[in-house]
């Protein structure tokens, strides 16, 4: 425990390696980790870190080859497929670098067929939930348009509503913003900024500061294991510069 918050996610001795011509490739080694409910926290690292994995691993999409991980604690990495598949359905959300909306699938039709797999909502909440969050994101005058007839940013705000329809506990982003152009990252760190203030816990992957910056906390992944953390106060638009030159100066003594 830290500051009196809950851990919603941790790993323990978690590590993830691959067989490779008779040996092993060790992604993450022993890594230890708590995950606070209500945090904005980000992976940082250099390529070839492990973020990704990490992510991956934590969020149950991907096996783990030692240690656990728990969520609630509750050991979710020894679950079998279909139990694990129930709490990605309706307990985390997903946003990636590449959105993996359905092209043949209109924006709204996107996010309402997740929500549509949470059986605890009928299809008019599912409906209904849709067209506020599509409001809500400023993306309801495409609301029938297919992914292919909109812009980068709408269609990561479509994934972001994708992500929040059954009002997940956590938030798993993957370099949300990678494939966005400046003033689109801008918009969509400003969604996840706005939703973590109102109590989204948001676990984030990013080599990007400007996105790093929008964090409560950051944690620094080198060889497959956390080297430092560094904990913010929430993000203010009027202290981005402070802010920037503060991460990076940390991140310099990480030797990023």
């Amino acid at each position: 425990m830290a500051e009196n918050k809950n851990v919603i996610l941790s790993a323990k001795d978690l590590c993830k390696s691959f067989a490779n011509n008779g040996g092993q490739i060790h992604i993450l080694d022993n890594v230890n980790l708590e995950i606070y409910e209500k945090d904005f926290t980000v992976i940082m690292g250099a390529s070839g870190s492990g973020k990704s994995t990490l992510l991956y691993c934590l969020s149950g999409m991907d096996s783990i080859t030692s240690g656990g991980v728990f969520y609630r604690d509750k050991e979710i990495s020894k679950y079998n497929e279909k139990k694990m598949a129930q709490i990605r359905q309706t307990e985390f959300g997903f946003i990636f670098q590449q959105m993996h909306l359905v092209s043949n699938l209109t924006l709204y039709e996107n996010i309402c067929v997740t929500g549509f797999l949470n059986k605890n909502k009928s299809s008019s909440d599912v409906k209904k939930k849709a067209d506020e969050l599509m409001k809500s994101l400023s993306i309801e005058k495409v609301k029938t348009h297919l992914p292919s007839q909109v812009s980068g940013g709408e269609q990561q705000r479509a994934a972001v509503a994708r992500a929040i329809i059954n009002e997940p506990s956590l938030v798993f982003a993957d370099e949300p913003t990678g494939a966005l152009n400046r003033q689109n990252t801008v918009d969509v760190l400003d969604i996840l900024t706005d939703l973590n203030k109102k109590g989204q816990s948001i676990l984030m992957v990013t080599h990007d500061v400007r996105a790093a910056m929008r964090a409560t906390r950051i944690l620094y992944l080198e060889d497959g294991s956390i080297k430092g953390e560094m904990k913010l106060a929430p993000f203010e638009q009027s202290q981005a510069k402070s802010r920037e030159t503060q991460i990076n100066s940390w991140l310099s003594s990480m030797e990023w």
